[in-house]
């Protein structure tokens, strides 16, 4: 277990509820902190009775949309040029800008959604979403429900490993394109029946 995150884990075993929403604004400003492996230990800490599994699903999508407002901040009033000059600090490099304005440009705002489903670029999204000036009403949306089914997939799989939590860092990656295919389905099956029942309204 990596240095950062054995300090993570003990942050979370001191602080509790707090540790957790402080561990998870760190992660999204700095990815050395990865949600992959300090989730599964709430998972853990849930499973031992430590910590329940509601509040701290709660605490932690809040501290993903903390870290993710200051990131959307720097993107809508500090512009690109403030992201670069802390480059060092965010750990992110102009090519990962570039790539994430590609996504943003491609995707639209869904991004923000599915992005933070994916290992690598969960965080960087929210700065396309504030050099766009996206609505924050709608970046607080799509955040939180992306966070939240990122956040109940980690802390759900440490749970059923308990003591054997770190294997769950393992099978992160392989986890995402099932969470973001689930998403995907079930946002269509929601458009699916919205258009549905407008057509019912609409009919005499």
């Amino acid at each position: 277990m990596p240095d950062l995150a054995g300090w993570a884990a003990e942050v979370i075993r001191s602080l509790g509820y707090a540790g957790v929403v402080l561990i998870m604004l760190a992660e999204n400003l700095f990815p050395p902190i990865p949600s992959e492996v300090v989730l599964p230990f709430v998972g853990f800490m849930v499973s031992r009775g430590h910590l329940a599994f509601v509040p701290a699903l709660v605490t932690a999508t809040l501290g993903s949309l903390a870290g993710a407002y200051v990131l959307y901040a720097l993107g809508r009033w500090g512009g690109r040029p403030i992201i670069l000059r802390y480059s060092w600090l965010l750990r992110v490099s102009k090519e990962d800008l570039d790539r994430a304005d590609g996504w943003f440009d491609r995707y639209g705002g869904w991004i923000v959604f599915f992005g933070r489903m994916v290992p690598g670029i969960r965080s960087i999204v929210s700065i396309p979403a504030g050099l766009s000036e996206m609505p924050l009403g709608r970046f607080t949306l799509l955040t939180v429900a992306g966070s939240a089914i990122w956040n109940t997939a980690l802390i759900s799989a440490g749970y059923a490993f308990g003591e054997n939590w770190r294997r769950a860092a393992g099978y992160a990656d392989s986890a995402s394109p099932v969470l973001l295919a689930a998403a995907l389905a079930a946002l269509v099956g929601w458009w699916l029946l919205r258009r549905r029942a407008r057509r019912r309204r609409e009919d005499p």
